[in-house]
């Protein structure tokens, strides 16, 4: 116990863990297999790097979001405890310098995708690695009940047969009974497991849904009564912009932010939000996940997610110190029908598919019967230009695809341009090279970058341009001149998605989407979708008791969002108080319909059918063209 808070205040600074960090940690120590349930923003990973630290070896970490295993080995590192990371956008030099620190004992976290465990040859290297304990990030994954099944997530129990005496800790924020059920069997828990769940209800965050015409300036006004940093979900990269656009001419500090951008500038826009140099971000689902930002006060979905796991998950951002904070959904009446069509993209007919794996197998030469278990890059876009296949469908039937086991389609993975220098710091003073630029680039990064000659280190060529003024393209050139020289090995910055074909590419008529790929997937987004349309269009019951009911877990009315408010409206005041109200702010000045609505502590419905009544009545008067309602009677 003692020796878990030392680590605990050594490498973090916390005296205390968090609710079920230390169950958890404890169940690991003692050899269980071990789920937790932690909700977003609960310090999951603190769970396995404790115990890992306590003891001999590494831990193995299978992550299927490959963006983040840069940010977490960082962290690691920036915490003096060694760390690294393998996928498939790394160099062969790259990967192999990494299993030689694996192997010898010179790292304490490797963080892996899933689709690693398809080599054969890295299996072979694991097995002589001292791994000490097996972790599985985003673990419901691994269901085919869950939102977000990764077939390659099923190899995850082959590691098992490498380490038979190896505990396994399984973690995610989001989960049904039936999703937990399928995890403990798909990673073959021993019997003697155990489960910690956290109660997914959040005291401190208020789940709202706000039902407009107009949902950018319903955004504009949420934002301008709500203080603090914010985040805003929409589902298109073009409309990040087009918001965060939007909301700078209306006064408000924003940016965007996708998974399209540089990493340079994911960076730059992040840290500038992080440091609340700008306030609120647009983002797509690409933005949040493994951010340390504890001060989000409110979280505003303009476009609804296809589950509630989701919703959860991203709402689950704001308020993480335990302050007030907002949950804020945005609908109109297009809504459920948006929704809907998801599923439809989401499942395009069988023979469409069929018809994108032929032309994945044309588009990259592998011809009938080849293929098998071999790495492609493979540019999505120029594959729908050259065949004029629509973008949505096309990339949802490579996910059938690989979901049916005949791909792994790896979503596009971004790496930054890195050096390792080849040579001793002697021979570089006896450099020769036809490139003018090379002595001076290569004496800009030394002067920029330490390490440079024991392992690879990311560099940036847009700062050495600037630093330097040299161009971009003469730095470019000069360093693949260095690397021709084998002076240094220079991998320059690349972004795209992969497949591997896990089988040999087959005829189209052999091709077979079983039931539990194709129709029971289907119905199982379709039960999602409608759950989420119930949580938007249902104001009846409260809030978090839905998002509750969902994730099976009763609880009381939470007295905070807003069907809860709008309950305890009713019962608090009388017509005749509405009635004042409305005259009131009318005799003051010129009042259109939406000052009232959001002005009035009233239920919305009540405030328009008084209004109505009034203008009827001959209390109020509708004036146009401005819109405006007006109390003829002077103020007492």
């Amino acid at each position: 116990m003692d020796r878990i808070h030392e680590i605990l205040k050594k490498y973090w600074g916390y005296s205390d863990f968090r609710p079920l960090q230390e169950d958890i940690i404890n169940s690991v120590l003692e050899g269980n297999d071990t789920l937790g349930l932690m909700p977003t923003g609960g310090g999951k990973s603190i769970t396995f790097q404790v115990p890992t630290l306590m003891r001999e070896g590494l831990a193995l970490v299978v992550t299927p979001i490959v963006s983040l295993m840069k940010d977490q080995v960082d962290n690691l590192i920036s915490r003096h405890i060694k760390a690294t990371y393998l996928h498939a956008g790394l160099s062969y030099t790259e990967q192999r310098r990494t299993i030689e620190k694996c192997l010898y004992g010179n790292c304490k976290f490797l963080y892996i995708s899933p689709e690693r465990l398809s080599s054969q040859s890295f299996l072979s290297q694991l097995k002589q690695m001292n791994v000490n304990l097996i972790v599985v990030d985003e673990a419901h994954c691994i269901s085919q009940w869950g939102y977000d099944f990764r077939p390659s997530f099923l190899k995850i129990a082959t590691i098992r047969q490498l380490f038979k005496n190896v505990p396994v800790l399984a973690l995610t924020a989001t989960a049904t009974g039936q999703v937990i059920d399928d995890i403990v069997e798909k990673l073959e828990f021993s019997r003697g497991h155990k489960v910690f769940r956290k109660s997914f209800a959040r005291n401190n965050l208020s789940y709202v849904v706000r039902y407009s015409e107009d949902k950018t300036a319903q955004l504009v006004h949420i934002l301008k009564s709500v203080n603090g940093s914010g985040i805003v979900y929409v589902r298109s990269r073009k409309r990040c912009k087009l918001l965060a656009d939007e909301l700078v001419r209306n006064g408000i500090s924003a940016d965007y932010y996708h998974a399209g951008l540089i990493v340079e500038d994911k960076e730059n826009k992040q840290n500038k939000w992080k440091t609340d140099e700008i306030r609120v971000i647009v983002a797509t689902n690409a933005f949040g996940m493994g951010i340390d930002k504890p001060d989000v006060r409110i979280v505003i979905h303009y476009d609804l997610p296809d589950s509630l796991e989701e919703y959860y998950q991203e709402a689950g951002r704001a308020g993480r110190d335990g302050k007030k904070s907002w949950a804020v959904a945005l609908t109109t009446h297009s809504d459920q029908g948006v929704l809907k069509r998801h599923i439809t993209d989401a499942f395009p007919e069988k023979d469409y598919i069929k018809k994108v794996y032929e032309r994945v197998g044309n588009f990259l030469e592998v011809a009938i019967g080849e293929g098998f278990e071999k790495l492609y890059d493979f540019n999505f876009n120029l594959f729908c230009q050259t065949f004029k296949l629509p973008i949505l469908p096309t990339h949802n039937a490579l996910k059938i695809l690989t979901r049916a086991g005949y791909i792994d389609f790896i979503e596009e993975i971004e790496t930054q341009s890195r050096i390792m220098i080849l040579v001793n710091k002697n021979e570089l003073y006896d450099l020769r090279t036809q490139n003018p630029h090379a002595d001076r680039v290569l004496q800009a990064i030394l002067r920029t970058y330490t390490g440079l000659f024991s392992d690879y280190v990311f560099i940036n060529e847009a700062v050495l341009a600037f630093r330097f003024s040299i161009s971009e393209n003469d730095i470019y050139e000069a360093l693949i001149e260095l690397s021709r020289l084998h002076i240094l090995h220079y991998v320059p910055r690349k972004r795209t998605p992969y497949i591997i074909y896990t089988t040999s590419r087959e005829e189209t008529r052999y091709l077979l989407f079983p039931k539990p790929v194709y129709e029971d997937m289907r119905a199982r987004m379709e039960q999602r979708v409608n759950a989420v349309i119930n949580y938007a269009l249902t104001d009846a019951t409260c809030r978090e008791k839905m998002l509750l009911r969902y994730f099976e877990e009763s609880s009381d009315d939470c007295g905070r969002c807003d069907v809860c408010i709008e309950r305890r409206k009713k019962a608090d005041h009388t017509p005749q108080e509405v009635q004042d109200g409305v005259l009131y702010m009318a005799q003051v000045k010129p009042r259109r319909l939406t000052d009232f609505i959001t002005t009035l502590s009233f239920p919305q419905d009540e405030i328009i059918a008084t209004v109505s009544f009034l203008v009827d009545e001959g209390l109020l008067i509708h004036k146009m063209p401005d819109d405006t309602y007006v109390n003829p009677i002077p103020l007492k």
